[in-house]
């Protein structure tokens, strides 16, 4: 019939419910993370290279028929060549710092052990130059012998190492610096908007002097 209404009990299709908002996603945190890590890029493939060559000149002599790994241990044919104190801490920093911690940094890409790469690698080459002084100014009547090729290479691959290592994490410092400052001005900009954000109720008059 044409003049029927519908019937009010006629029941409407149920709406869908809603769901639950999800929680959002912590961004504070995510970026935190961000800024823990480094992208070292092409410059890994580098440092790679490096280490494995740092690890090729402890095999090589570092005096007369010492090698790097003689030096490392401390053995008799060390102590026969009257290794000095700079070459035994350049070799131990070179394996410990400039091999080791760049390793865990290539694999984890932690920023702190980057900068733990790059301060070991620099004290490193510090060290490397004394330990070829010390072996060219022997007395006279030493039969100890000079700095051999392997010693002579690696303090070259460790300041290398450095380099790369500086240059990594200044790039990502320069970066978290300049994301620190963005933060500060959008925080500043947010505050002032909230603070002149709506309108003022009441009449001009009731407002308190």
């Amino acid at each position: 019939m044409h003049g029927m209404t519908p019937d009010p009990r006629t029941p409407e299709t149920p709406e869908t419910p809603e769901t639950p908002d999800h929680q959002a996603p912590d961004y504070d945190r995510a970026e935190k993370t961000i800024d823990s890590e480094i992208d070292p890029g092409v410059r890994a493939v580098v440092v790679a290279v490096l280490v494995m060559l740092l690890l090729l000149t402890l095999a090589l002599p570092h005096t007369g028929s010492v090698s790097g790994f003689d030096v490392l241990s401390g053995n008799d044919a060390a102590l026969a060549d009257a290794i000095a104190l700079p070459s035994r801490v350049f070799v131990w920093f070179v394996t410990v710092f400039a091999v080791v911690a760049s390793v865990l940094a290539l694999v984890t890409r932690i920023w702190a052990l980057a900068w733990i790469a790059l301060a070991g690698s620099a004290i490193a080459s510090v060290f490397g130059m004394l330990s070829i002084w010390s072996r060219q100014t022997l007395p006279a009547d030493s039969t100890a012998s000079g700095p051999g090729i392997g010693l002579v290479i690696g303090w070259i691959l460790v300041v290398a190492l450095t380099f790369q290592w500086l240059k990594a994490v200044w790039n990502k410092t320069t970066a978290q610096l300049d994301a620190q400052e963005r933060r500060r001005a959008a925080s500043v900009e947010a505050e002032q908007n909230s603070r002149w954000a709506g309108p003022v109720l009441g009449r001009p008059t009731d407002r308190k002097p």
